[in-house]
């Protein structure tokens, strides 16, 4: 029914998951994660209960393999799931149960688990991985490489439809919604991996948008244009790129480039810190 990778990156620490099927919504109730805990993939007659029981298993000090094992042995019908499992310590485990749906068969390697049954290929989950391994760029970008691979060695050989990337930062903030670095999901789509990598690509132009980490004004602003982000996105890159500079003369023609898309932008501007000050406006954000 479904292809899925778990992993953690290890030079960042993070850890993600990406997940495509035949299946409708199959991104619900299928990945879980928690920021220095671990990351799961449950499928095959999902049972979302994998989740929770592996990560609370983790958490306690299990292995991946010591928390999957667990949670198998107490599911009745453990011969029909599928499930991958990897800590943030980056040891990995996973269970095809014998009654998967062929072509069916996970692989492991340090950090990283893939499983797939009801599969065209039995190359699809080596392919995964290897893909992974090869792949450059952000945890994000790889996964999406490893789905990529999985559908080009024929996928669910049912088709296509739905799908997800969740990634999750190193380490725990206490915050758990502020821990979540991506998290895209395609519900119903003929392409569902090509539109997870249109949506995981916006995601991260939008992201950086927030962040010139040094950047000219002139070299933010072309990256978001080049990133294919509306006029208006690009023209807030340009007034973020200027706060940080603190330079109200490279600021003006951005505040000015929003106004005549809408002149309500002033009401977004006055509450994003430290713009309105730079602009000589009333702040309007909320006491801190």
């Amino acid at each position: 029914m479904t292809y899925s990778i778990v992993a953690r990156d290890p030079e960042t620490g993070e850890l993600g998951a990406a997940i495509q099927s035949k299946a409708f919504c199959c991104g619900v109730s299928t990945l879980w994660a928690e920021s220095g805990v671990g990351i799961v993939a449950s499928q095959s007659f999902t049972d979302p209960g994998y989740g929770p029981l592996c990560l609370l298993a983790m958490k306690g000090g299990a292995s991946a393999e010591e928390a999957l094992a667990g949670a198998v042995a107490r599911d009745r019908l453990g011969a029909f799931r599928q499930v991958g499992v990897v800590s943030s310590a980056g040891d990995a485990a996973a269970h095809t149960g014998a009654g998967c749906i062929a072509e069916a068969g996970h692989v492991t390697a340090a950090g990283v688990a893939c499983q797939a049954n009801m599969m065209g290929s039995p190359t699809v989950w080596p392919a995964m991985l290897q893909a992974f391994a090869e792949a450059t760029g952000s945890m994000a970008q790889r996964l999406l490489r490893a789905l990529e691979a999985a559908q080009a060695e024929g996928g669910d050989w049912r088709g296509q439809e739905a799908g997800r990337v969740l990634v999750v930062a190193a380490q725990p903030t206490g915050r758990s919604w502020d821990d979540v670095t991506c998290d895209v999901r395609v519900d119903n789509h003929p392409q569902p991996v090509a539109e997870l990598g249109r949506l995981v690509a916006r995601q991260e132009a939008l992201a950086a948008l927030r962040k010139p980490e040094g950047r000219s004004v002139v070299d933010h602003v072309q990256a978001a244009a080049d990133a294919g982000l509306e006029e208006q996105e690009v023209a807030l890159a340009g007034l973020y790129a200027a706060r940080e500079a603190g330079d109200v003369d490279a600021a003006r023609p951005y505040f000015e480039r929003l106004l005549a898309i809408d002149q309500r932008y002033v009401e977004l501007v006055c509450r994003l810190p430290g713009l309105a000050e730079l602009l000589g406006l009333e702040p309007a954000g909320p006491e801190p």
